[in-house]
């Protein structure tokens, strides 16, 4: 007996070397931890167990039955963050530079599919330098088992990609179908062609960091979410990210104890508006007074900034925040903000997390370039995500709501439950110069006539009392009481039942 248990032994540690101590001081020389080392930043201490630590690859070509490693590149399991189960698939970059087998995509599909089976959210910490060439289409196979699972299993668990080394190829496909992508600066990147191939194809010249890095993915292409300094940091925000979610789509989001008085009155909000209506604030000062502890966690702060999206707390509980912000293209909405949008929507929609809705939009963006990009189509994405929330949605208007862009951010008539407005709010088709200069056409040149005009119409519309008059507003509230009146519409709000059309799927405007 003595002898078997020291062999389990002598067999584990060799499992944790994956690739030889030769190949981790390389890792940890590029500033990067291991694959284990990284799940034991990631899940509370002693709470890992692992599966399939003995696995080895089957494949006899090109000689690659001589060199067998156990764990074969992945290393796969569960365990807990903050006490909540997760599971969670690393990818182990000392072992055939991480390069995805058969044997190795059987790993991580039996995680994906026990997590489904008992209702868990899966993390995966990708470092990979993709398919494992001598397999051939096995490994090929692998990936679009994993993409399978990927796919049936969104909206049901929540599924986080976390980038921490190279991740090319047909390897970019599974993180993109995840909920949320976290990057590393530096040490990371995503890319479907490499800077060789592009080179060649399109003589263009260009580095992997620049090509597929963390910056770029945070602030042009919108692939990742958030980008962070270094592996540590990164997974430390992953555990406080994940103490936002829910464990599946069955479940309520988790609840926190908060020592903040939901009733609590923010004097300072109400002098956040300026007198000048052209003049912007920052929308963040805001949603900092009104959460829990001001604890917002924002996501794809670096992209379309004019809309904030992100995660914070009332009552302990987690909320879904969209937001305007007028210090970015003055709170217009255009193709960036709306497709950022619509994701967050959708995800929040999914996994039962109320929406609030903070809306100061003068408006859809102008230009050639947004409609030739198709900002209709790209509109009518945020547009949908909010008309089919069945979430609790909640809107308060702080200032301008124009146009169609009214009706998108969260409108009664897109079945929000409680739609509030601050005294300041514009709530009308468009703003009183370029109205008056449609409605009063004959009298442009008459600078004392449009002047009046422009009164007129200001103080006809630039008001809530209109939309209040009809019902489209619920209640007119001070601004120092948002939170108050947030917190109030939540709490009755939580038992919302919403039964929509029986549907195969929806045909969003992709």
């Amino acid at each position: 007996m003595q002898n078997i248990l020291k062999e389990l032994e002598e067999r584990r540690a060799q499992a944790r070397l994956g690739g030889g101590q030769k190949r981790i001081d390389t890792q940890h020389s590029r500033g990067k931890l291991t694959a284990r080392e990284r799940i034991e930043v990631l899940l509370d201490e002693g709470s890992f167990e692992e599966y399939d630590m003995f696995v080895e690859h089957r494949n006899t070509d090109f000689g690659m039955e001589k060199n067998k490693i156990p764990g074969d590149g992945v290393v796969t399991g569960r365990g807990t963050i903050n006490g909540r189960l997760v599971f969670v698939f690393s990818q182990d970059f000392t072992v055939f530079g991480g390069a995805l087998s058969e044997t190795f995509a059987e790993k991580i599909c039996k995680v994906m599919d026990m997590a489904a089976k008992v209702g868990a959210p899966v993390i995966g910490l990708n470092d990979s330098g993709g398919a494992r060439i001598q397999e051939g289409v096995a490994s090929l196979a692998g990936y679009a088992e994993v993409f399978q699972r990927n796919i049936e299993q969104s909206g049901v668990i929540p599924q986080l990609s976390v980038i921490m080394g190279p991740c090319a190829g047909g390897a970019v496909y599974s993180p993109a179908m995840t909920d949320f992508i976290f990057m590393v600066k530096d040490t990371s990147y995503m890319f479907v062609t490499g800077p060789d191939v592009v080179k060649t194809v399109t003589q263009e010249e260009v580095t992997q960091e620049e090509l597929g890095g963390a910056i770029t993915h945070t602030t042009k292409s919108s692939v990742a979410d958030l980008a962070f300094e270094n592996d540590v940091e990164a997974l430390l925000q992953t555990r406080r990210f994940y103490d936002f979610l829910p464990l599946n789509n069955r479940e309520q989001p988790p609840v926190r104890e908060s020592f903040d008085d939901p009733d609590r009155l923010e004097m300072s909000l109400d002098t956040l508006i300026p007198d000048n209506p052209n003049k912007p604030y920052d929308m963040l000062e805001l949603i900092h007074k009104t959460v829990d502890e001001g604890d917002f966690m924002e996501v794809q702060p670096d992209f379309a900034g004019n809309l904030i999206v992100g995660f914070g707390r009332i009552e302990g509980a987690t909320v879904g925040i969209v937001a305007n912000q007028p210090m970015v293209l003055a709170g217009c909405l255009d193709i960036d903000s709306s497709r950022k949008g619509a994701r967050f929507v959708r995800f929040c929609d999914c996994f039962n997390i109320p929406i609030v809705t903070l809306v100061d939009v003068p408006g859809f963006l102008p230009g050639t370039s947004q409609e030739y990009g198709g900002i209709i189509k790209h509109g009518a994405k945020l547009l949908y995500a909010f008309g089919e929330a069945t979430v609790p949605k909640v809107t308060v208007i702080t200032r301008k709501a124009y146009g169609g862009a009214y009706d998108v951010m969260s409108s009664k008539h897109l079945r929000a439950d409680v739609n509030y407005a601050w005294p300041t709010a514009e709530i009308a088709v468009m703003g009183a110069k370029g109205a008056v200069e449609i409605i009063f056409r004959k009298d442009i040149g008459d600078e004392e006539k449009i002047a009046a005009h422009t009164k007129e119409y200001e103080d006809r519309f630039a008001n809530p009392f209109v939309a209040a008059s009809r019902g489209f507003i619920d209640e007119v509230i001070m601004p120092h009481s948002t939170r108050k009146r947030v917190s109030s519409a939540l709490r009755i709000l939580k038992n919302k039942d919403v039964q929509m059309p029986w549907k195969k799927h929806d045909n969003l405007p992709l």
